[in-house]
């Protein structure tokens, strides 16, 4: 019977101000190398109240569209209780990366993500500034 094993790290994405999107597919496949599993769950988190992790065909014509998808949800000119208590501007930046979600699980296999050919994972930052984003990144299953 094979055990199960668990591995985690931590990677940081520099990100222009938002929505900026960011493929981090193959950094996250490096991580899965290195924690020597085979089969399992990858789970991760984006750190932050205005981020967000998702999955797209990361092409020009795709990220440009879910970049106009997002600033339609949560227009960065309207109107959010969030500045009265902080007039930071970036109400809209936690109301889009709540929409989106700051999670994703994705199964791994044969010590890869297992992705649609098109498919990438990907980081998004939506507030009003450049941000260092940081990554947890968890992965459970058995070994190679």
């Amino acid at each position: 019977m094979e055990s199960l094993i668990m591995f985690c790290k931590c990677i940081e994405v520099k990100l222009k101000t938002g929505p900026d999107i960011c493929d981090i597919t193959h950094q996250i496949n490096r991580i899965i190398t290195e924690s020597n599993i085979k089969d399992g769950s990858l789970f991760a988190t984006l750190i932050g109240s205005t981020g967000s992790l998702t999955t797209i065909e990361f092409e020009p014509g795709v990220v440009h569209d879910l970049k106009a998808a997002i600033n339609r949800l949560a227009p960065p000119e309207m109107e959010y209780k969030h500045e009265e208590a902080w007039h930071d501007g970036n109400g809209h930046s936690h109301v889009q990366a709540a929409l989106l979600g700051p999670s994703i699980a994705l199964p791994v296999r044969d010590s890869q993500l297992r992705l649609g050919t098109w498919q990438q994972l990907v980081a998004i930052n939506h507030d009003n500034k450049p941000r260092t984003r940081k990554i947890e990144v968890t992965i459970t299953g058995t070994e190679v």
